[in-house]
This record gives C-alpha cells, sequence and structure tokens, in this order.
C-alpha cells in the first residue's frame, strides 16, 4: 500500500514534528485573519463615520401636511383622514397638545445647526403612520422630510407619553360598576351572564411580543402564556373588585373568560362541549363559540387598525414592545369614546381595589378556589340550562306571535 504524504509515520519524532509544523501553520492563518479583520475594521470605520447630509426641506413638508389634513378647507376630507390617522382630526389634536404640554420633544425647536426642527403635527404624524401602517421607518422620508432615526424617535416617545398620559382612564383595571356593565353588555349580546371575555384575546397581546421579539415559533401558545400572565393576579391576591353573579338560580364568586379545549378546567373559565350529545350541549356549544369567536375577533380589528402589531417587531426592545401595544390599546379605547361607543364611564373617583392584599394562607385558598375544577363543571353546566331555557322561551314568544 503506497503510503500517505499527509501522514506521518508511525515514529515518535515524525509524528511530533508533523503536529509541531500543524500548530505553526494555524497560527500563521490566524495571524494573517486577524491582520484582514483589522484592515476591514478600519475600513468600515471609515464609511460608517463618513456621513451624508441631506438639506431636507422640514418646513415644506410642514406646510404640505397642513394643506392636506389640517387647514380649513384641507385636501383630503374627515372621512379620508379618519381612515389613515385611524382616528378623527378632533382627537388627534387633542393628542397632539396634550404631548406638547408633557414633553418638550413634541415642541418645535433648533437643532444643534440653528435650523428649526420638526413641529409637533409631523412628529405625531410619523408616531401614528408608524402604528398605523406598520412601515418601517425610512419609508415616511419622501412625505415628511424626516430620517429613520428621528422617525423611530417619535414612535418610541409618542408610545411613552402616550401611555403615561391615558393610562389611567383608558388602561384602567375595571371597578365593580365596569364589571356589571361588561356583564350586561355580554348577556345582551352573547347571552352568557357574568362573562368578562374571552381569554384567548387576553393571551394574544402577550403572545405578539414573545414572538416578536423572541422568534420562538411553535413553543409558545395561549397556554403557556396563561400561566406567565397577570390576568389571575388580583384575584388570588384578593384585591380585585366584587364580580359575583348569578346564573339559573346560582350565585358565582367571580366572572369568567371563554376559551377552548387547550385550557384547564378552572373556576374562571367556561370551556366549550367538544362532542355534544343532546340538543342542550349542541345549542351551548354553538352559543360558546360563536360569543368567543365574536370577542377574539376584537383583536383581529386592533390589528387591523394598528398594523404594527401584526407584524414582526425583532429590532424593538421588550419594554418597546409593550408600550405599543398599552399604545395601540389605550388609542383604541380613546377612538371608541370619541366616537360614542363605550360601554363604561370614567370615575376619576373609583378605586378598582375593594380591599387589601390577603395573608399568604388566603392566598392559597383563593389560588385553589380559582383551578378548581368542579366548579368549573358546575358553572358549565348552570350556562347550558341558562342557555337553553333562554332559547325556548324566544322560541315560545315566536311561536305564539306566529299563531296571533
Amino acid at each position: 500500500m503506497a503510503s500517505n504524504p499527509w501522514w506521518p509515520s508511525s515514529s515518535d519524532d515524525e509524528e511530533e514534528m508533523f503536529f509541531a509544523n500543524a500548530v505553526l501553520r494555524a497560527g500563521q492563518i490566524l495571524i494573517q485573519e486577524e491582520e484582514e479583520e483589522e484592515e476591514e475594521d478600519f475600513s468600515s470605520e471609515n464609511v460608517i463615520t463618513t456621513r451624508i447630509r441631506i438639506n431636507r426641506d422640514r418646513q415644506g413638508a410642514h406646510e404640505k401636511l397642513v394643506n392636506d389634513y389640517f387647514s380649513d378647507e384641507p385636501l383630503y376630507n374627515a372621512d379620508i383622514f379618519r381612515r389613515r390617522f385611524r382616528m378623527s382630526r378632533r382627537l388627534f389634536t387633542r393628542i397632539a397638545n396634550d404631548l406638547v404640554g408633557l414633553d418638550p420633544f413634541f415642541t418645535q425647536r433648533p437643532d444643534a445647526r440653528n435650523y428649526e426642527g420638526f413641529t409637533t403635527l409631523q412628529k405625531c404624524t410619523a408616531a401614528i403612520r408608524q402604528l398605523a401602517y406598520g412601515t418601517v421607518a425610512d419609508a415616511l422620508d419622501e412625505y415628511l422630510q424626516m430620517s429613520a432615526r428621528t422617525t423611530r424617535e417619535c414612535l418610541y416617545r409618542f408610545c411613552h407619553n402616550v401611555v403615561k398620559l391615558y393610562s389611567k382612564k383608558y388602561l384602567r383595571k375595571p371597578n365593580a360598576y365596569d364589571v356589571q356593565q361588561l356583564y350586561q353588555a355580554h348577556e345582551a349580546r352573547h347571552g352568557f351572564p357574568g362573562m368578562l371575555g374571552s381569554i384567548d384575546s387576553v393571551a394574544s397581546q402577550d403572545l405578539w411580543i414573545w414572538h416578536s421579539f423572541f422568534s420562538l415559533p411553535g413553543s409558545l401558545n395561549d397556554l403557556n402564556v396563561l400561566y406567565q400572565s397577570a390576568i389571575f393576579t388580583d384575584v388570588v391576591n384578593g384585591t380585585g373588585p366584587d364580580t359575583r353573579f348569578t346564573v339559573s338560580g346560582v350565585e358565582y364568586r367571580r366572572g369568567y373568560y371563554l376559551a377552548n379545549g387547550i385550557y384547564p378546567s378552572w373556576s374562571t373559565i367556561v370551556k366549550t362541549i367538544p362532542y355534544p350529545e343532546d340538543e342542550k350541549r349542541k345549542k351551548f356549544a354553538e352559543r360558546q363559540e360563536a360569543a368567543r369567536k365574536d370577542i377574539e375577533r376584537a383583536f383581529g380589528v386592533l390589528q387591523k387598525k394598528w398594523a404594527i402589531v401584526a407584524q414582526p417587531a425583532r429590532a424593538f426592545t421588550p419594554k418597546r414592545l409593550r408600550l405599543c401595544m398599552y399604545a395601540c390599546i389605550l388609542l383604541h379605547n380613546m377612538i371608541i369614546e370619541d366616537e360614542g361607543r363605550a360601554i363604561c364611564e370614567y370615575d376619576e373617583n373609583a378605586s378598582w381595589r375593594n380591599t387589601v392584599p390577603v395573608d399568604p394562607p388566603q392566598q392559597d385558598l383563593n389560588s385553589f378556589s380559582l383551578t378548581n375544577d368542579f366548579t368549573h363543571a358546575n358553572l358549565q353546566q348552570d350556562l347550558v340550562e341558562h342557555i337553553w331555557n333562554n332559547v325556548n322561551m324566544v322560541d315560545g314568544d315566536g311561536a305564539e306571535d306566529e299563531d296571533e
């Protein structure tokens, strides 16, 4: 067999010489690569530090924006304004004025070169357009004459200050009066007494933050987020409002959320019946799934209105992602109120807290009652009877009307 020129002989001296040469060659290659990297870093450094100066027409962009949307006779009417800004001109102007009073960033000031900076309308428009359309920051340069860096700063400061200004009113936790208003609204529309909403729409908000930043498809779902969410923290601590209600003659201590079969059988979660056997359970499953999908569509409306929520945002930090989500929800609530469609009226003197936090033993009892599957089964059965009795009552009234 012919000897391999790249493989040393079996002698110890030749083997030691081979590995010494190998180490020497590896060291020479490493030094050469480091020298090449230093040359590349030096050349790239020159490229990065060389900035291109662009004389943007800030004043002209402001005048065009005013003529398009904010003059006495704007080019685009109120309907187009509402579609592009997601809100009325009245509400947008109110938010812009409030931001000026809170943060000097939103005022027009000269920059380091003594050139007049961007106006309040330009900065607020840049933030709203990014939230509404989910576009990259550089896409607004031609219209607003604003660099990508300044546009991103407008978005961050807008979300931070909007949450700071309006969270007390529009992101408040519901008090006892708010809960009763929610009960009445859901029962009138969906026929479920004591319903607070759908757990899927609540979990979806946290899922956007996790998926957008950590990029872990498939590793997180609504169930994982539920166990990490603080949605039931007030229930365990005993600091939440009184949410008791009555269904089929039985009083329950806490309201509930609708959910699909993946969720655990907790006392505050009402799941559908996957394989209903009789008409009662079939009717309950139809109503439960219809009401749950109706509520989940509310988050779809939020994604449609604020496209930034529906798109990846991995350039953001988790804190900024959370602020963007809060700002979108908050603005949505402000728009609902501005259009006269709010369910609950705000009372600044009302508090959502009823009691001080309970001691640890009571927290354990509250946690046990929260995850009680026996209460879950009883509540589901009482709702089955309630839905069935209401259906029969409506059908009976309809039959009497037809006979008359």
